[in-house]
């Protein structure tokens, strides 16, 4: 781990990765961190994790590293029964910075919410959408996602257009980004998506949907809660105008925080249209009389839009710093390196998963290696009309929690061309997972689904 003298707000202490931002991993004064090379056996240990249980299922939420929840407990202690000045800290400032570092942006393009859920709701709200303006999206988006877009239908009038997403092994690419430019017509002004849609698993082509957008002149929001801690990414190359995050999926974090991307300069190489017009929801640093300046045109900021979001009163500190905590942690262990384990991890599971079940109960894209995610869905059962049985999945996901200690989940969504709604079992991994934790919990499915079937 990362030493040296610590430094930060008013009475929380912080890492000195975090005053000195220069580096997306160990700043160059600051030898390698042990963690870089330690065994996964090893970094397993780092995490508060049952040892009688196996998760598999981050894409709901993570397990915290023991120095998250140490974090947590300090500086909530720090700060209980104080008289400290609590509004200037809750703007994050450095710990944005550190962590949009992290991500290739700035701190002006960085806002620590509360979680994803939020920052969606925050974007969607803050778009400048009239009656008859049309969304793109899909169906397989998150319930926080569509509900939004049919506030605003209900609202404001808007159109809310959605297609249905291929699912299955076979799946290519060029068939989503195809089937989305379908759906757009003169009067679409947004296009949203996820980038790893969390009920099948299946990883957008961000950046191709990003660049169609880009030839139609719309704004795009990325629903992006399980790409921090899974993947070692630029998010302004993939092009988008806000991108949404969780802090306690895959970046293990503490309940209750997430991340909002919000693009505030134009880099054309990245995104070349105009910034859109945004209104800041919930910002008690908007101005109270006239408004802000114009958005700017170029690479220079033109104001500190990130600011305009983090402003929203007193905030959770502890949970701040310690989604902060995490970041340094991956960072250390090194971004490259766990997203290479959970994807090799992930083909591991993918193939096991098809010995067992085959690939016509897959439900995951398998077949082409950009739509692949670390997020597994798949039919355990016999029938495939069984997929249309939801008591069947509730009741297998339920019986490998309560009676074989193996946490997963079950998930709900359309099939093109199905006139019913499918479910599936859906297992996700991660770098506290192992082969042998993947070997015995499949072996485990077969036996209850051959039970249930």
């Amino acid at each position: 781990m990362a030493s040296g003298p610590a430094v930060g707000y008013e009475g929380i202490t912080v890492s000195h990765t975090v005053d000195s931002p220069g580096s997306a991993t160990v700043p160059a004064s600051v030898p390698p961190s042990p963690l870089r090379t330690a065994s996964w056996n090893r970094i397993r240990e780092l995490f508060a994790l049952d040892p009688t249980t196996v998760h598999l299922n981050t894409g709901t939420v993570g397990a915290m590293p023991y120095q998250v929840l140490d974090t947590v407990d300090r500086v909530t202690r720090q700060w209980t029964g104080g008289l400290l000045d609590v509004y200037r800290p809750a703007m994050f400032t450095e710990y944005r910075a550190f962590i949009g570092t992290t991500f290739g942006v700035d701190e002006d393009e960085i806002v620590i919410c509360h979680n994803a859920t939020e920052g969606v709701a925050r974007v969607i709200h803050g778009l400048d959408l009239r009656a008859s303006d049309e969304v793109v999206t899909t169906t397989h988006e998150c319930y926080s996602v569509l509900s939004n877009f049919n506030l605003l239908r209900n609202r404001h009038g808007i159109v809310v257009r959605t297609v249905t997403p291929p699912s299955g092994h076979d799946v290519r690419a060029e068939e989503i980004v195809d089937l989305v430019e379908s759906a757009i017509t003169p009067r679409t002004k947004v296009l949203s998506f996820a980038a790893i849609t969390l009920f099948t698993g299946t990883m957008f082509p961000v950046r191709q949907l990003c660049e169609l957008a880009h030839r139609y002149g719309l704004t795009t929001v990325i629903d992006g809660a399980l790409i921090p801690g899974m993947f070692d990414v630029n998010l302004r190359d993939y092009g988008a105008d806000f991108i949404t995050c969780s802090g306690s999926k895959f970046q293990c974090g503490p309940l209750g925080t997430g991340l909002i991307y919000v693009r505030n300069k134009v880099i054309p190489e990245s995104n070349p249209l105009p910034l859109p017009t945004f209104w800041p929801l919930i910002s008690t640093w908007y101005p109270m009389m006239g408004s802000p300046p114009p958005r700017t045109t170029n690479e220079v900021a033109s104001y500190n839009m990130g600011d305009y979001l983090q402003s929203a009163g007193s905030a959770n500190l502890a949970r701040g710093a310690a989604l902060t905590r995490a970041f340094e942690l991956w960072d250390d262990i090194g971004r490259d390196r766990i997203e290479r384990y959970v994807m090799e991890l992930a083909e591991y599971a993918r193939g096991r998963l098809i010995e067992a079940f085959g690939e016509e109960a897959m439900y995951s894209p398998g077949a082409d290696p950009r739509l692949r995610s670390p997020l597994i869905a798949f039919n355990p059962f016999r029938r495939a009309e069984a997929a249309w049985n939801i008591k069947k999945f509730v009741t297998f996901v339920k019986r490998l929690e309560t009676e074989h200690r193996i946490w997963t989940r079950w998930t709900e969504f359309d099939v093109p061309g199905s006139p019913h709604q499918h479910y599936a079992a859906r297992i996700t991994t991660h770098l506290f997972n192992t082969r042998g934790e993947i070997d015995h919990s499949v072996r485990t499915m077969v036996r209850l689904a051959e039970e249930m079937s």
